[in-house]
């Protein structure tokens, strides 16, 4: 099993949008966030050219960056679920992976600092963060089999300029 671990993209800033806004998990991503995340898709579709299932939080800055991955993998199964909303435990994440067939591919868009918890969870089996994603950033993380805490081996890490990069490369 492939998990692709991504930061939601550049999404309006918490205080300007709380002026005129309580809820925040309404809080969109801005139209540079947007384009970045166009370049960041094309080089994430360089490395991982098929995806099975794509999942974000239901926050609509993680909803929007799924819709935009979507337009890249239209064959994936798109839903956006509550175990990858801010505080949530990576163990009930864990789980509901664990359900899906061990030869997926699956997308996880969320927020910081959860996906740095889960990557941890995955990797080493403990709730410590050792990193913190950029927005836009994206890790593969590899499970042998099913996804189950300190199963994973993390393939790699790039921040959100090094998949742009690598997008502009692909459409040269």
């Amino acid at each position: 099993m492939n998990i692709i671990i991504i930061r939601h993209a550049i999404a309006e800033d918490r205080a300007v949008f709380a002026e005129h806004n309580t809820d925040d998990s309404l809080r969109p991503l801005t139209a540079k966030g947007i384009k970045r995340m166009e370049q960041a898709r094309q080089g994430l579709k360089r490395l991982e050219p098929e995806a099975d299932y794509i999942f974000s939080s239901t926050l609509t800055r993680a909803v929007q960056t799924a819709d935009l991955l979507a337009e890249c993998y239209p064959e994936a199964i798109r839903k956006a679920i509550p175990q990858l909303n801010p505080g949530s435990d990576p163990a009930k994440l864990t789980s509901l992976l664990a359900e899906l067939p061990t030869q997926s591919t699956i997308l996880l868009i969320g927020h910081e600092p959860d996906l740095s918890e889960l990557i941890s969870w995955c990797t080493n089996g403990s709730h410590f963060n050792f990193l913190q994603l950029k927005k836009g950033a994206a890790c593969l993380l590899q499970f042998k089999g099913t996804a189950k805490p300190a199963s994973a081996e993390m393939i790699w890490l790039l921040p959100p300029r090094q998949l742009r990069s690598l997008g502009l490369e692909t459409c040269a």
